[in-house]
């Protein structure tokens, strides 16, 4: 198994791809590739890994991911309906001197300087509005649309920055990854022993640490509770569970270590979390 790299079909009459993914389209393996994307989350919720961020997804969300980032947005219960619609593009996708244009120089630095980000708040409704436009718009006023979200962008602080400098520094991840990523999205309200998990790498214990690292930029166990604490958000957020019970159904079993290490993650105790939520609605 490797990383796959996805090749994005592109309309003769299109300088960019807009396109719905439904299920089954919307499930890929990890993934990337060269063009940018801007996705926005229209059904369904999950576990997003972005380059070395991993967290939830819901509905209503939206992303922008630079070139050769690699991603995987997997759903939470596999008969769920997922859904996206997804704005592919390349940097240069209205030439090559385009965005050297002094008028342009504000969406040129930001094109630069992320790498992975969500949107947030008021921007994201806007530019989730902007990109619902676009799939069904035809002619110039796709571009017109596209070049009106990445300015919005450009011009708002309103997003999390999730992954820095990923792309350019894992453009050959190593297929190794596929396999122990695969393996810990099926098994990772189990047990784990690093012994298992370098097995499964068919790496030496050292070795796999050392690998793992490289190519995530954290160490396994981190990874692997990012998993968890992702799990105990979406028993908090949607369901009535007892927290106690939230605790032991996402893979720990002593309240205390899931207490600290959800309160490290979120800087929220799990309370605090599922009230904060309630307040939203």
């Amino acid at each position: 198994m490797k990383t796959l790299i996805q090749k994005i079909h592109l309309e003769e009459q299109h300088s960019f791809a807009c396109n719905i993914y439904k299920t089954p389209r919307f499930e890929t393996n990890w993934h990337k590739h060269e063009e940018c994307e801007l996705i926005l989350i229209t059904q369904g919720h999950g576990t997003a890994m972005i380059g070395d961020y991993v967290g939830e997804y819901k509905a209503g969300d939206v992303y922008f991911l630079a070139g050769n980032l690699p991603h995987w947005f997997r759903k939470h219960q596999p008969k769920m309906i997922g859904s996206a619609i997804v704005i592919h593009f390349k940097e240069d996708f209205l030439g090559e001197t385009f965005l050297q244009m002094p008028e342009m120089k504000s969406i040129h630095q930001f094109l630069k300087k992320n790498d992975g980000i969500q949107l947030q708040k008021k921007l994201k409704k806007e530019v989730a509005s902007i990109v619902t436009a676009v799939e069904p718009s035809k002619g110039h006023q796709r571009i017109f649309l596209l070049l009106q979200a990445l300015q919005k962008m450009a011009a708002s602080s309103s997003y999390t920055s999730l992954t820095q400098n990923f792309s350019s520094s894992n453009s050959n991840i190593n297929p190794a990854i596929e396999k122990i990523i695969d393996y810990s999205f099926n098994h990772y309200l189990e047990p784990i022993t690093l012994q298992q998990i370098a097995d499964v790498a068919a790496m030496s214990i050292p070795t796999f640490c050392r690998f793992f690292k490289k190519n995530i930029k954290k160490t396994y166990f981190d990874f692997l509770q990012e998993l968890r604490i992702s799990h105990a958000c979406k028993l908090l957020t949607n369901t009535n569970k007892p927290v106690m019970e939230v605790c032991y159904e996402s893979g720990y079993n002593s309240w205390a270590h899931f207490s600290k290490q959800f309160k490290h993650v979120k800087q929220l105790t799990p309370t605090q979390y599922r009230k904060q939520f309630e307040e939203r609605l």
